[in-house]
C-alpha cells in the first residue's frame, strides 16, 4: 500500500509516496506536459541504497479512446527502451500502471545535460569537447538506425536530451517520441522547433532527421545561438566562425552538411558523419601516441614514457606479448601498440565496447566484446581468425591453456573453445552471469558468477565443487599454494581450499570487492570499493596493512619487483611498497582508473577512463 492516497490527476507525487510497495519517491527531477520524472529509492535492495528514476505519465485525456492511445504510446516507449542495449542509452528496469498514471522505472544517470552545461559555461565550450560528445552521439545513432527488425529514429536530438554523466559519457534520455521507422510512413510531426528538419514537419521520420538535429545541436554548443530563436531552416546559413572564430573550418563544413535543407545533401548515415568528425585534425591528434617529456606525477616526478589516445574510455587491462601491447576500448576497437614507443600497429573493430581484457596465446590475440562474441585475431596482423558467438555480452577476460581458451558470458555459461579452430569443446552452465575471469589450474578451472557462486570445474566441463558467497562474485579468482582467493560483492575476501571448496578464512572490507586478488610471497593484495588496497596474510586472512585512496578500488593489483601497482576511481595510478604499503608514487590521469595494470619491460601499462593507455616507469 502507498503511504499516501493517490494524488489527483494534476497533482505531483509527494516525497515518501510508495509505488507498488517498492519505489519510494525522493523528489521531483523534471516536469512538463503530461509527464514528470522523479528520483526514487528501490526498496527491494535492503543492504544498499539503490536509487532510480521514475517517469510518471498522467493520462488526462477526456475520452476513453484518447486515453487508450496515450497509454499505448507510453507502453511503446517502455517496450522500445527494454529492447535496447547500448552504453549510451539509459536502461529500463520496470513498467506498470496505477490508476490514471503509468510509470516506467529507469536507470538514474548522475550528471548534467548539455543545455545545462552550456548555460553554466562562461564563454565558448571547446571544440574538442563538442566533437567528443558528437562522436558519442553518432555511435548511439548508428546503433539505433541499425536496429533490427527496423531502424529506430530518436527524432528529438537536442542539448537537453543529451546527458553527460560523471564518467564523461553521453547518454540519450527521454525516448518519449522515438519511433520504429517504417519506410514511406508519415505521421504526426513531433520534435523541437529549430532542431527538426523540414521533412519532420511533414510527418516524415527518416533516420537523417537525427543527422540534422545533431548538426543543429553542435552549432548551438559551438556558438551559443539557440536554433529555437532563429527563422526556420536557416541555421545552416548562420556563420559559425563569425560568432566563434576558434572553430576549425573542417568542423564548420561538417555542421553545414548535416544541416542541409534537402535530405539527400546530408550525410547518408550516422556512421558517415562519425567518420567525418573522426578525421578532424583535433581528433586525429588526440588519437595519436604522445611521448611525454615533462614530469606530470605528483610524487617522485614519475613521468610516463608515452600515452596513446583512443576514442572512448579504456577499462580493459593491457596484455603485453613479444614487444606489443594489446588493449581494448569502449570505442569497440582492440588496439595493438608498440610496447616501446606506443605507436599504433593495427586495430580491429568489433560490434560493441570491449571491457574484456585480451590474452595472447599461440600467436592469437583473444578477447570478448559486448556484441556477444569472443574474437581470435592474429597477433601480428590483426586479421580475424575466427569468432565464437554466445547469447550474452562478454565482460569476462579469456584465459588460454592446453590448446583451449576459457571465458564466461552473460548467457550464464563458462566456455571452453579450441584456440586453433574456434570450436566449442564444452560449455558449463552457472546460476548467473559470468563476468569473473577464470583461473586455470592443472586439472581444474575456477570462476565466479553474479549469482554468488564460485565454481571449480574439471577439464571436461563437470562440477567438482561450488562455494557460495553472500552476493555476486565479479572478482576473478587467484590460484596459489592449493588455495583459491577471490572477492565478493558481499564485501568479503575469501580464502578457499582449492581441492575441496571449503572455506579456510574470510576477511570483511568496507565495500564490495570487484578487484581481483594478486598473490605474492604469502600476501594477498586486493582492492575494495571502500577506497582501500588491502594486504592480507595468505594463510590466515589477517590484515597486514591497508592503503587508502580517494575513491573505489575496482582495479586489480599487480605485483612487480616488491612493489604493488593498481588504479583507483579517484583517477590515480598507485605504486606501493609491498612490505609496509608505503606510497612510492602516484600518477594522475584524467579520469577514473578501473583498468588493471600489466608489468613488462620495466614499465607499467594501464588504461584510464580519460581514453588513454599509459606506459609508466615501474
Amino acid at each position: 500500500m502507498s503511504v499516501h492516497s493517490e494524488p489527483g490527476v494534476e497533482g505531483r507525487l509527494p516525497e515518501g509516496y510508495l509505488l507498488r510497495d517498492r519505489y519510494r519517491i525522493l523528489g521531483l527531477l523534471a516536469a512538463g506536459g503530461m509527464s514528470a520524472v522523479y528520483t526514487a529509492q528501490d526498496l527491494r535492495f535492503t543492504n544498499v541504497r539503490r536509487t532510480c528514476a521514475v517517469k510518471a505519465m498522467v493520462n488526462s485525456a477526456e475520452s476513453p479512446d484518447a486515453r487508450a492511445v496515450a497509454l499505448r504510446n507510453f507502453e511503446r516507449e517502455a517496450s522500445l527502451l527494454a529492447s535496447l542495449s547500448h552504453p549510451g542509452i539509459v536502461q529500463i528496469y520496470d513498467c506498470f500502471s496505477e490508476g490514471r498514471r503509468s510509470y516506467v522505472v529507469l536507470e538514474l544517470v548522475q550528471g548534467k545535460d548539455l543545455e545545462t552545461i552550456l548555460t553554466e559555461t562562461r564563454g565558448f565550450i571547446s571544440e574538442g569537447s563538442v566533437v567528443n560528445w558528437a562522436l558519442q552521439v553518432c555511435a548511439v545513432l548508428k546503433y539505433l538506425h541499425s536496429h533490427e527488425p527496423r531502424p529506430i529514429v530518436f527524432r528529438d536530438i537536442k542539448p537537453s536530451n543529451l546527458m553527460l554523466d560523471h564518467h564523461g559519457h553521453i547518454r540519450l534520455i527521454d525516448f518519449g517520441i522515438a519511433k520504429v521507422f517504417h519506410a514511406g510512413e508519415k505521421g504526426t510531426m513531433i520534435g523541437t522547433e529549430g532542431y527538426s528538419p523540414p521533412e519532420q514537419y511533414r510527418g516524415v521520420a527518416d533516420p537523417r532527421v537525427d543527422i540534422y538535429a545533431l548538426g543543429a545541436t553542435i552549432h548551438h554548443l559551438l556558438t551559443r545561438r539557440d536554433p529555437r530563436k532563429e527563422p526556420p531552416f536557416t541555421f545552416d546559413k548562420c556563420p559559425i566562425q563569425e560568432v566563434n572564430p576558434s572553430v576549425s573550418l573542417g568542423l564548420v563544413e561538417i555542421v553545414h552538411r548535416a544541416l542541409a535543407y534537402e535530405v539527400d545533401d546530408r550525410y547518408s548515415s550516422a556512421e558517415q558523419m562519425r567518420q567525418a568528425l573522426a578525421s578532424l585534425p583535433s581528433v586525429a591528434n588526440s588519437h595519436a601516441t604522445v611521448r611525454l617529456d615533462t614530469p606530470t606525477g605528483d610524487r617522485d616526478g614519475v613521468t610516463p614514457l608515452w600515452r596513446f589516445g583512443s576514442e572512448d574510455e579504456i577499462r580493459s587491462s593491457p596484455a603485453v606479448d613479444n614487444g606489443t601491447v594489446y588493449v581494448g576500448a569502449y570505442d569497440n576497437n582492440l588496439y595493438a601498440l608498440d610496447a616501446e614507443t606506443g605507436e599504433l600497429l593495427w586495430k580491429y573493430p568489433t560490434g560493441g565496447g570491449i571491457g574484456s581484457s585480451p590474452c595472447v596465446y599461440e600467436g592469437v590475440a583473444l578477447f570478448g566484446s559486448v556484441d556477444h562474441a569472443l574474437y581470435a585475431v592474429e597477433a601480428d596482423t590483426g586479421r580475424v581468425r575466427w569468432t565464437c558467438p554466445t547469447q550474452g555480452k562478454i565482460w569476462s577476460s579469456p584465459r588460454a591453456a592446453f590448446g583451449h581458451v576459457f571465458f564466461g558470458s552473460d548467457d550464464r555459461h563458462l566456455y571452453a573453445v579450441n584456440v586453433q579452430g574456434g570450436r566449442v569443446a564444452w560449455k558449463f552452465e552457472t546460476d548467473g552471469k559470468v563476468r569473473s575471469s577464470p583461473a586455470v589450474g592443472e586439472e581444474t578451472i575456477y570462476v565466479g558468477c553474479e549469482a554468488s557462486a564460485l565454481y571449480a570445474v574439471d577439464m571436461g566441463g563437470n562440477t567438482r565443487w561450488r562455494f557460495r558467497a553472500r552476493r555476486g562474485v565479479t572478482s576473478s579468482p587467484a590460484l596459489a599454494r592449493e588455495m583459491v582467493y577471490v572477492g565478493g560483492q558481499d564485501r568479503y575476501v575469501y580464502g578457499v581450499d582449492a581441492q575441496s571448496g571449503w572455506l579456510v578464512w574470510r576477511y570483511r572490507t568496507g565495500g564490495p570487492v570487484i578487484s581481483s586478488p594478486a598473490v605474492d610471497d604469502q600476501v594477498v593484495f586486493v582492492g575494495s570499493a571502500d577506497g582501500h588496497l588491502y594486504a592480507l596474510n595468505a594463510e590466515t586472512g589477517r590484515l597486514v596493512w591497508r592503503h587508502a585512496t580517494g575513491s573505489q578500488v575496482t582495479s586489480s593489483p599487480v605485483v612487480f619487483n616488491h612493489r604493488v601497482y593498481f588504479g583507483s576511481v579517484d583517477g590515480y595510478v598507485y605504486s606501493l611498497d609491498t612490505e609496509a604499503g608505503d606510497l612510492r608514487w602516484r600518477f594522475q590521469t584524467g579520469g577514473p582508473v578501473t583498468s588493471s595494470p600489466t608489468a613488462a619491460h620495466g614499465l607499467i601499462y594501464i588504461g584510464s577512463s580519460d581514453r588513454y593507455v599509459y606506459a609508466l616507469p615501474a
